[in-house]
């Protein structure tokens, strides 16, 4: 597997974490886990981007050596 396509996938797995995380401390009154959740959904989406990022880079360079 690509780094670029596993730090999407780890990404978005972050990012669906984080929400449910940020679900249940809002359900359950609790800020903290809600605080939490919030911070591992931007850093999956963060995670996402350098994915995404990485493989327009790793295209472009394919491209431009052959």
């Amino acid at each position: 597997m690509k780094p670029s396509s596993k730090d999407q996938i780890e990404g978005q797995f972050h990012d669906t974490k984080g929400k449910a995380k940020e679900k249940v401390g809002r359900i359950l009154g609790n800020p903290r886990l809600e605080a939490d959740g919030q911070d591992e959904k931007v850093a999956g989406k963060v995670q996402k981007k350098v994915g995404q990022i990485e493989k327009v880079f790793g295209n472009s360079e394919s491209k431009t050596y052959r």
